[in-house]
């Protein structure tokens, strides 16, 4: 039996739609407001600052979420990293940073979304390690390739 090509295109992309199952979960959902709660006190603790959350990737699968962020101060304005509190405790180095864009790796706990691993101004991609694809990969397939 021979299969037409559209028919084996079809087929191609319904066997791949389980490894694209994340969504992006939408502007003004709760989902979205407590995904980036889970991560303002680690940026509000190594920036010194509020901040609002300029969303790069937003991804839920179930329990399971992974965000690529850049913080701002309320309204827009840039933060100088080198006047943060983590320069000053000699956590970050902005010489060897991406800026201040974040990365984080969540878990939902109950009803509480929880950042398990999260980077600031990393210069790689960090979560593209075996033991955390083997939890993320859902949400991160792209960055597990080949892992």
């Amino acid at each position: 039996m021979r299969i037409s090509g559209s028919v084996s295109i079809l087929l191609w992309i319904i066997l791949a739609l389980p490894a694209l199952a994340w969504e992006e979960p939408a502007r003004g959902t709760r989902t979205r407001a407590a995904l980036m709660d889970a991560l303002r006190p680690h940026a509000v603790w190594m920036l010194g600052q509020p901040v609002e959350f300029l969303v790069h990737d937003l991804r839920r699968d179930g329990d399971l979420a992974f965000a690529s962020v850049h913080p701002q101060s309320p309204g827009g304005t840039p933060i100088d990293l080198r006047r943060t509190p983590a320069v000053a405790r000699g956590e970050l180095d902005p010489e060897f940073m991406d800026g201040v864009t974040m990365q984080a790796l969540y878990q939902k706990s109950g009803d509480t979304w929880v950042a398990v691993h999260w980077a600031i101004g990393a210069t790689d991609v960090w979560y593209s390690w075996a033991p955390f694809c083997r939890v993320w990969r859902p949400v991160i397939p792209e960055a597990c390739r080949g892992i």
